[in-house]
């Protein structure tokens, strides 16, 4: 006979945000427990439910190592994911296991299972771990049972990436070939700095770089102390804060606030968010940071509101001047300091280099990630595309949006997951051509996928209704990969984030692709084009 499925569901830190998600997981995991049943074989827990914590998530990593030595190390195991999860709270446990290991998620923007399935496949392609990975939205359909058929039987998931080229020493076009040459030795004569405060948010093992692999580059980390940015949050002035804020006003951007502090944005919260704003630049300056990244959620968010309204900011060249505290030299002026959220440094490093290309080209350099949340069918112009909700967790530059600040609005982040409140940076983004990547970790080496896309303007009532079933408060962008499909997209990504930058147009687009790709492959990096509408010829 064979052995019985082991099934384990890794979830949250934060005890309030894996009771709310509980019941969507709980629904995900008897559909999929049905469809293995219905396929013959017999599958199992790996860990119960915990009725005073009200939920069954493996919710951190001493529970984690707790979970692995109960399961037989030669079990098939299934990761089945309804909700975002942090991979360290079990990724000691795959390094180790011996039988198959597939990685499921249901096809939801509610919490997300998508989200964090692919933070996880990202975690376990740089860990070097194999695993088959599925997604569903009911679990019925023959994708999903075709696919969990083959790996019961033993045989690995493979899904189509033919829409992958490697870059590999294709000629570029002349000007391409030119920048990539340029900033890349540039980069690596002169240096730069990434600030990093607190790095690993989230158990996101895919987002940090090993400094060996990242010194090639000429970018060197500069770790900091969110405990620092808090002490500097309070050497802010009030008046200073209340600078910020008037400005932002001016320029039409809305605040939903109310009274109160538990559920509410209240002016209070936004003056905080000013102050590590005003704190983050002047930090950054001290340390020389040419990108930095706050991480965002733990310790951090028990002490001060959310950071998001900071990151939009820094991410935008049009943005409230911060003077340095002595000389009174406004910091940064003129330009965007590249934020990566959640310290993913593959976000970082490759929001350094977009800055970098962009500006030379004479384009709006600004850039930011996205989740990679969800999607659906929807007609553009009169034929159906697969329009992606590509919708980051609390901020994007307001120069993305349509209306630009006069469309952004600041809304409460969710209190399950930000008990001391502050606003996000919400806006829909503008309808345009955009170049999206990836840098991610395999084999030892910095990898990175490229792609072009297209931002579509769907119907308000459309974009209401995308917003109502992922997260409301968010920032999204209605995006079009050309040339590549849901699943393909699903099967190759190697990260829960995907970067965006805007280009004039196709042809900008295509050019600035081509000059990253020259920079990237010029680092070192490893560079594959996703994809098609990219103008070149691999």
């Amino acid at each position: 006979m064979p052995e019985p499925v082991i099934l384990i569901a890794n979830g949250d830190l934060r005890l309030s945000a894996n009771r709310v998600c509980w019941p969507a997981q709980q629904q995900a995991e008897a559909a999929v427990m049905e469809a293995v049943r219905r396929l013959g074989r017999e599958v199992r827990r790996g860990h119960p439910v915990d009725p005073v914590k009200e939920h069954g998530f493996i919710d951190s990593q001493k529970y984690g190592m707790q979970v692995f030595r109960h399961i037989p190390p030669e079990a098939p195991l299934m990761v089945v994911e309804a909700v975002w999860q942090y991979s360290h709270h079990i990724l000691h446990g795959l390094y180790s296991h011996k039988g198959p290991i597939l990685t499921v998620a249901n096809w939801s923007g509610q919490w997300p299972g998508l989200v964090g399935m692919l933070n996880l496949n990202g975690s376990l392609t740089k860990a070097g771990v194999k695993y088959s990975t599925l997604w569903s939205v009911d679990f019925t359909d023959e994708f999903f049972l075709n696919g969990l058929r083959k790996w019961l039987e033993g045989q690995p998931v493979v899904h189509d990436t033919s829409h992958v080229k490697a870059l590999n020493g294709a000629k570029l076009p002349e000007q391409a070939e030119r920048i990539g040459e340029e900033l890349a030795t540039r980069l690596m004569r002169e240096k730069a700095i990434m600030g990093v405060f607190d790095e690993g948010c989230m158990g996101m093992y895919n987002a940090i770089i090993p400094d060996e692999l990242l010194h090639p580059t000429g970018v060197f980390k500069e770790r900091l102390s969110q405990s620092a940015l808090y002490a500097a949050m309070l050497a802010v002035t009030d008046a200073e804060a209340q600078q910020i804020r008037s400005w932002l006003d001016a320029k039409g951007m809305k605040f939903l606030t109310g009274p109160n502090h538990e559920t509410d944005l209240t002016d209070a919260q936004i003056l905080d968010q000013c102050r590590m704003y005003i704190a983050a630049l002047r930090m950054a300056d001290e340390f020389g940071c040419d990108t930095i990244g706050i991480q965002y959620q733990q310790g951090l968010k028990d002490l001060a509101p959310a950071s998001d309204l900071v990151e939009g900011l820094l991410n935008n060249v049009d943005r409230p001047p911060v003077r340095h505290a002595i000389t009174g030299r406004i910091l940064y002026e003129g330009q965007a300091l590249p934020h990566f959220n959640e310290v993913d440094e593959c976000a970082g490093l490759d929001a350094l280099i977009t800055n970098r290309v962009w500006t030379k080209l004479g384009f709006d350099p600004e850039t930011t990630l996205h989740d990679v949340r969800y999607g659906e069918p929807y007609p553009v112009n009169g034929v159906e595309e697969f329009v992606w909700v590509f919708e980051i967790s609390g901020a994007a530059p307001p120069k993305h949006f349509i209306g630009e600040y006069q469309g952004a609005v600041s809304e409460r982040q969710p209190p399950m997951y930000f008990p001391s409140g502050g606003g996000t940076l919400k806006g829909i983004s503008k309808p345009g051509e955009i170049v999206w990547s990836r840098i991610f970790l395999e084999d030892g080496r910095l990898k990175a996928d490229l792609g072009r896309a297209k931002v579509v303007e769907l119907p308000r009532e459309e974009t209401e209704r995308r917003w109502a079933i992922t997260t409301r408060q968010w920032p999204i962008m209605h995006a079009v990969t050309y040339g590549i499909t849901r699943d393909q997209m699903m099967a190759r990504h190697k990260a829960n984030h995907i970067q965006v930058a805007y280009a004039p147009d196709a042809a900008g687009a295509n050019l600035a692709l081509a000059a990253k790709a020259c920079v990237f492959r010029n680092l070192g990096i490893e560079v594959y084009v996703c994809g098609s509408e990219h103008g070149l010829a691999l």
